[in-house]
């Protein structure tokens, strides 16, 4: 085995891992609005997800970092490729970490209420993203001769890799609500399973 493939082994271990550990914090964080019928039961979710959802985010960043170090070519290219939707996907995870911290700063419903719908959207979009980059990349993405990305951000939104977008949305969503059903109890264990 040369250093290449072990690189590559290394990286997929590190994506598996983030999608694996930050799967059901996406799938909480969407669902957070629309399981928690009050401020008490929304705080209960966010609860569980809490000691987690911040080091789950380590992996990406040591997925990110091994690319650079191992494929710079490939990261460069990637990250120019891509670049509209990792910005959105970036400010999406801002807004999320944002929503964690400032949900509790006021006691108002309106403010409460704002940022679990941007909990939600911080966690949907990047679900959906991610779902999209990775169906891209099976699919094929299209790269000139000078290893830099050919299309632009219209380009990576097919049929095809939309689908695979909502499948990992959906699946992420899925994997939030078993998490609930096993760290919550009461009427929202049924509305998780549900």
């Amino acid at each position: 085995m040369d250093l290449n493939v072990l690189w590559f082994i290394l990286i997929t271990v590190l994506f598996v891992g983030y999608f694996f550990l930050e799967g059901f914090d996406y799938g909480v964080g969407t669902l957070v609005p629309f399981l928690g019928k009050n401020d008490a039961e929304r705080r209960m979710l966010i609860n569980t997800i809490g000691p987690f959802w911040d080091g789950n985010e380590v992996w990406l960043l040591t997925a990110g970092g091994a690319i650079f170090a191992a494929f710079p070519h490939w990261y460069a290219t990637l990250f120019s490729g891509f670049y509209l939707a990792l910005f959105l996907m970036l400010l999406a995870l801002i807004g999320r970490g944002v929503a964690f911290e400032f949900r509790s700063k006021e006691d108002r419903p309106g403010w409460r209420n704002l940022w679990d719908w941007v909990l939600c959207a911080g966690s949907l979009v990047p679900a959906l993203l991610w779902g999209v980059a990775v169906t891209n990349l099976v699919k094929g993405v299209p790269i000139d001769s000078h290893m830099q990305y050919a299309g632009n951000f219209f380009t990576l939104l097919s049929p095809y890799t939309l689908v695979g977008g909502l499948a990992t949305l959906l699946l992420f969503t899925f994997h939030g609500a078993l998490f609930l059903s096993l760290k919550t109890g009461g009427e929202l264990v049924e509305r998780a399973r549900g």
